[in-house]
């Protein structure tokens, strides 16, 4: 993690699972991480809404010009790039798995921002709906409108305990360079 918020997110929500592998959602109070608040959002693991905002701060509202509650998640991502994000927020939701990712982003002069993104999961609850935190943290100060998010890197924070089954399917597809640690 290069962005100090997010650090600062991650420890927090970290302190608050202690063994578990995810904090429950009502464990984690705004007053203690209040000053970050503006770049917090919820996502709703919705799949056929493309992971709908129930929150998002004001910064993030403000980085996207608009309003963001029941606004799709996915759509602010390049097309290219949208498959590849809806796998890794299902990933982080289903698995219970933190995930940080680069991001590029394009102003509304046409010049390049780059982000931070952290996506943490909350502990599922029987009969309650499934849905992850974030931070989205610009490195650029004085950004204007953001379109076309695009990444340009992620990977998951934690091991998983064992490898189920749609983790295996993700190892079996995946692209590009992997390093299987531990494995001979």
């Amino acid at each position: 993690m290069k962005h100090p918020s997010n650090r600062e997110f991650f420890a927090y929500w970290d302190s608050k699972r202690a063994h578990a592998r995810a904090p429950e959602r009502s464990e984690i109070d705004p007053n203690a991480v209040r000053e970050l608040l503006g770049d917090i959002f919820v996502l709703s693991c919705d799949h056929e809404v493309g992971f709908p905002f129930r929150v998002a701060g004001t910064r993030v509202s403000a980085l996207l010009g608009r309003d963001l509650k029941d606004q799709s998640f996915s759509a602010l991502f390049a097309a290219e790039d949208r498959r590849e994000i809806v796998d890794i927020v299902t990933y982080v939701a289903e698995e219970m798995l933190p995930a940080i990712a680069g991001l590029t982003a394009t102003a509304e002069d046409g010049s390049r921002a780059h982000l931070e993104l952290l996506l943490l999961p909350f502990n599922h609850r029987a009969h309650a709906p499934i849905s992850v935190t974030g931070l989205l943290a610009p490195f650029e100060s004085g950004l204007t409108t953001l379109r076309d998010f695009k990444l340009t890197s992620w990977r998951y924070l934690h091991q998983p305990e064992k490898l189920v089954p749609r983790a295996l399917r993700k190892l079996a597809i995946a692209r590009g360079f992997m390093v299987y640690e531990g494995l001979r």
